[in-house]
């Protein structure tokens, strides 16, 4: 007998505040860097916005990433130290190919840099700070570019063929309570809604997404998330056949979240995706 369907509509909610861009131009710009003096980190107009995001642990068994674009997952790690950037690379990014071709049914996956934030430590320069606008990692451009740059003697030909960018997302240590991330279905985002912005890097420039808001967005969070647990968000997908091909993401404040919450500290891993003909 089929497994009931539960109406993501039915779901509890909390109201928050997300920003999005205001206006698509001028085009926005963003540095991954420190900027030279007087140049701002960001450029671009930005709104805040109240909308509905629902708990996603309500719905998670019927959450697809063909659909929706993004599922929770329990993963289990063997890493102790989610800030030595060596053990994360020799320990955390096998296990990462693993899961992403077990939930991808990929025949195979490249780890290739991940982010630690933790705001304590962002002020000292010495992790990333959460990212409170609605974006998106890749777009149409700038993921190809990225399987040129890490797999260069390859690329051409794995170009020929489905590929995807994915991150994967967990609390360092839970239950996250604290600038948790919001997940908006892919399904409900349109293509005016979306806007280029260019990624700025010391040597080159990228592009990532912004988003426009839409009344239609329905975003998702999954409260108190623990250190076994993992989001897995598609950023770009090449195939064209009514799929999900990105989503959006923010962090935002839980309004429900306790006074004495442990500050955020999160791990976001981002890999190259690969499937045969």
């Amino acid at each position: 007998m089929e497994q009931a369907q539960t109406n993501p509509e039915t779901a509890s909610y909390v109201e928050g505040s997300l920003n999005y861009l205001a206006s698509a131009v001028p085009r926005p710009v963003n540095y991954a860097y420190e900027p030279p003096p007087g140049v701002p980190r960001r450029s671009g107009k930005y709104a805040a916005y109240q909308v509905r995001i629902r708990n996603g642990r309500e719905v998670a068994a019927d959450l697809s990433l063909d659909r929706q674009g993004f599922i929770l997952t329990r993963h289990e790690t063997a890493v102790k130290n989610f800030y030595d950037p060596e053990e994360v690379r020799a320990v955390y990014y096998p296990e990462l190919e693993t899961l992403l071709k077990e939930v991808t049914g990929a025949s195979r996956v490249a780890v290739f840099d991940h982010v630690v934030r933790n705001p304590q430590m962002a002020e000292q320069k010495r992790a990333g700070a959460p990212i409170r606008f609605v974006h998106n990692d890749y777009t149409f451009m700038s993921a190809p570019r990225r399987v040129r740059t890490h797999l260069p003697g390859e690329a051409e030909e794995l170009l020929k063929h489905r590929f995807a960018e994915f991150n994967v997302w967990r609390p360092i240590r839970g239950p996250l309570q604290d600038t948790p991330l919001a997940v908006c279905d892919a399904s409900t985002i349109a293509s005016t809604d979306v806007v280029v912005a260019d990624l700025v890097y010391p040597d080159w420039t990228g592009e990532t997404w912004g988003f426009l808001f839409n009344p239609k967005h329905r975003w998702f969070y999954f409260p108190n998330l623990q250190r076994n647990e993992a989001i897995v968000l598609k950023c770009y997908d090449s195939k064209e056949d009514g799929r999900a091909r990105f989503s959006a993401h923010s962090a935002f404040d839980d309004p429900t979240s306790p006074a004495d919450r442990i500050p955020r500290e999160s791990i976001e891993s981002r890999a190259l995706v690969f499937w045969p003909d």
